[in-house]
């Protein structure tokens, strides 16, 4: 079908042309508690083309994109493109060039098994230390085998397989008078059985503590650790404050070789772009737009060194050698966990919900479920909410030498910000 679609651009009005093919083998399980409810098998074909049209003498570059069906006859596939060319001459972008070919070596094919991954996740999930009062209430397995191929007009035509996959599980925990459920989503690339169980593990210790909280003290201000997932959110910050558009639409004003942070006394963010990350759900050989991807350093000890992102942006930054990046690995910093974890902090491993503003660098988050340590004790508290803004949290944040992974972020095990806004509710 890709080439006949090729066919059908070739000979038409656009001026050039990306398409990307996705075919996936998804097996999909659904528990009740450990019992399994239902189970389907999904082979679906998702196409995607987008076409540009040179306007105002190729002085301007119009787009527009589209899925083509797989069960399209030639006669439909040739009126959805010229639906789409129409729609591109309405779009006026300033000119930039498509990505041409690049000298580099494709993956080798990965043979993955889908039902190996899936037996995985079964089997990690019957290895769970549960109680009668912690213990897990139902969750849904995801294992996809994907395989893409990318054509453009320029000649680029790449075909390369990636596994992914994804876990819901919801914790209930109890006691005489309450029960409570947590949610946990994983992603990844295939089962890392380990890391797995030691994730859950530690949610059905936070279900029981959750159920002995005590109300979040006011602290005004106090330092705040993060040690799970929600800390990707605080890296991403650093990840769009070097993206290309970002840059281009001046969302971000830092600037390659400009220490973004000149007063900083903690530790200083390292951040890299990697082509492959172990087990992550995002190893691809080539990005979205056929950019080839490699292992790039994109900022060093606060210091920008290259920007990545979308082939319009970066050409119009003339940014050389770039791409959309998808893996991202931060260098761990000085502290260990043990002195990450040292003196009066609010450790918070459940929110409600946490945000990082992309753009204005605010935090915000209501508490779920922390540990107040006042120096002497440790207390479970819940309720409240912490805020500030990254912009000054940089000045002065500690990471951990030691180090976890979440999908397609390699990040420090634990966060430290100093001076975070805490209203509690006590």
């Amino acid at each position: 079908m890709t080439d006949k679609i090729i066919e059908i651009l070739k000979a038409s009005s656009a001026d050039g042309f990306e398409i990307t093919d996705t075919v996936t083998l998804g097996y999909e399980f659904y528990f009740i508690k450990h019992k399994l409810d239902q189970n389907r098998v999904r082979d679906v074909e998702h196409i995607n083309v987008k076409v540009y049209k040179k306007l105002d003498d190729g002085k301007m570059l119009g787009s527009a994109s589209g899925e083509i069906y797989p069960t399209l006859s030639e006669e439909e596939i040739k009126d959805e493109i010229d639906k789409l060319i129409g729609r591109a001459e309405n779009v006026k972008n300033p000119f930039y060039e498509l990505n041409k070919p690049g000298d580099f070596e494709a993956s080798k094919e990965s043979n993955v098994d889908v039902s190996k991954i899936a037996e995985n996740f079964v089997a990690a999930m019957k290895e769970l230390p549960e109680t009668d009062t912690e213990y897990i209430n139902s969750y849904e397995i995801f294992a996809e085998k994907n395989k893409r191929r990318f054509v453009n007009s320029e000649g680029i035509d790449i075909t390369f397989e990636y596994p992914s996959s994804m876990v819901e599980v919801v914790v209930n925990a109890k006691d005489n008078d309450h029960e409570i459920e947590l949610y946990r989503m994983y992603k990844a690339g295939t089962c890392d059985k380990e890391n797995l169980k030691k994730d859950i593990s530690e949610v059905l210790k936070y279900g029981k503590d959750k159920l002995i909280a005590k109300p979040t003290p006011k602290l005004s201000k106090a330092a705040v650790v993060f040690p799970t997932s929600d800390a990707v959110q605080i890296y991403s910050w650093f990840v769009e404050k070097c993206n290309a558009g970002f840059i281009y639409s001046k969302y971000s004003d830092w600037e390659i070789g400009k220490d973004v942070a000149p007063k900083a006394k903690g530790d200083k963010v390292t951040l890299k772009s990697v082509r492959n990350l172990p087990n992550s759900s995002r190893n691809f050989d080539v990005d979205e737009e056929g950019a080839a991807i490699y292992d790039m350093t994109v900022l060093e000890n606060n210091v920008p060194q290259t920007f990545f992102g979308g082939r319009r942006f970066r050409y119009y930054l003339n940014i050389k050698d770039s791409y959309l990046a998808y893996n991202f690995d931060v260098t761990g910093g000085s502290k260990t966990a043990e002195e990450i974890r040292s003196g009066k902090y609010l450790e918070i491993v459940e929110f409600s919900d946490f945000e990082v503003d992309s753009i204005s660098g605010d935090i915000a988050g209501e508490i779920r479920l922390g540990y107040y340590h006042d120096g002497d004790k440790v207390t479970p508290v819940s309720g409240g909410s912490i805020s500030g803004c990254m912009e000054n949290f940089i000045n002065e944040m500690y990471m951990s030498k030691e180090k976890r992974q979440y999908d397609n972020f390699n990040i420090p095990a634990l966060t430290r910000l100093e001076n975070v806004i805490v209203t509690g509710v006590e």
